[in-house]
């Protein structure tokens, strides 16, 4: 199943599926970039009032966006659309990737297939799949094994405002990785490729676990020494449950891994770091989104203390002010250490996309 529509160096036609906050700044940054670029919304107020006043009605309201984008939908993109363009880029949520993907499948010409690029974030719920399990799923090994992934530290608001931005960009194909990093890359978006989609992935999940912790240790009252702490102590738990999992214990030092965690653990702007701030507080929360990735440590045999807490909290009613003093009871460890058994998730993944035995 060849992915030969995309060339290098060319203006791309580009296909954005979904119209929030990420979607729509990478639309316009790629507009902005002289891509030619559509975004599908299902919302068919925000297609109408988009293609006329180059306005989001829902996010980013203020900006005015690259005339170089055209919203389409709410029905869904047409064969004729599908086949017409060089990138399809996939900024729905984790819980929609499979819906859209099996949506998607019929419209491809398989023997010319666009380039795919993944920037959601997170772990299916049920399922425990990484988003590259569920391309596997719905689009074949083949395209799964070329897939690539965009994370790191770029909050909406600022890659509008064109202000420095480096991302990772990974993919087990080293090729498909270089051919998106050359789409995204401006002198105000930098792009480093890697071949470690699945720690990119695990990273992207993960943090948010530690954004909700840096959140309620602010709401208690703590200060600096406190957070840097759960930073620094987050990243040896990520990397212990990411190598764990079967991903380079480097790619929780790149962008996608510190970089992303430092951002999501240190702004207000970050709604994970919000809702862990509320609990800090004292709030009861009816609702908490559950794609934070706490639940991948079932069955790894590592110790992850910090992201242990968080979900007692969350989802077993514990108090927020009792964890953080268990926390800080616990006996002393070795600050730094790798597991003795790695790799098994990975592997049953890496079996699935035919790369292993």
């Amino acid at each position: 199943m060849p992915l030969s529509h995309q060339q290098d160096g060319c203006r791309s036609k580009v296909l954005v599926f979904g119209s929030g906050n990420f979607g729509s700044c990478l639309a316009d940054h790629l507009g902005d970039s002289s891509h030619t670029v559509y975004m599908w919304s299902r919302s068919e107020n925000l297609v109408k009032h988009f293609n006329e006043h180059h306005r989001n009605p829902e996010v980013l309201r203020d900006h005015i966006f690259s005339e170089s984008i055209k919203a389409i939908g709410p029905d869904f993109p047409s064969e004729n659309v599908v086949r017409d363009v060089d990138v399809l880029l996939f900024a729905v949520p984790t819980e929609g990737v499979r819906e859209t993907l099996t949506a998607l499948r019929p419209k491809l010409d398989e023997a010319d297939l666009p380039l795919f690029i993944f920037v959601n974030k997170g772990i299916e719920i049920g399922t425990h799949a990484l988003t590259l399990e569920i391309i596997a799923d719905t689009c074949g090994p083949e395209v799964a094994k070329v897939a690539t992934f965009i994370s790191g530290p770029s909050f909406a608001k600022e890659i509008i405002k064109r202000q420095p931005t480096s991302v990772s960009v990974a993919s087990l194909s080293e090729t498909h990785a270089k051919k998106a990093s050359t789409l995204f890359h401006q002198p105000w978006f930098r792009c480093y490729t890697g071949g470690d989609p699945i720690g990119v992935e695990l990273a992207g999940a993960l943090k948010n676990v530690y954004a909700i912790a840096s959140g309620m240790s602010d709401g208690l009252g703590f200060e600096n020494n406190t957070r840097a702490m759960l930073i620094t102590r987050g990243l040896a738990e990520m990397t212990r449950i990411g190598t764990a999992y079967g991903a380079s214990p480097l790619t929780f030092l790149s962008l996608a891994g510190v970089g992303d965690l430092f951002l999501t653990c240190s702004s207000p702007t970050s709604r994970n770091y919000t809702v862990g701030f509320r609990l800090g507080k004292g709030e009861k929360l009816d609702h908490i989104v559950k794609t934070l990735g706490s639940s991948i440590i079932d069955g790894l045999g590592v110790t992850a203390p910090i992201a242990t807490a968080i979900y007692e909290v969350l989802y077993e009613d514990k108090n927020v002010e009792e964890r953080a003093k268990l926390l800080m009871s616990l006996p002393p460890i070795p600050e730094l250490d790798i597991p003795d058994q790695t790799g098994r998730p990975a592997h049953r993944l890496l079996r699935k996309l035919k790369l292993v035995e």
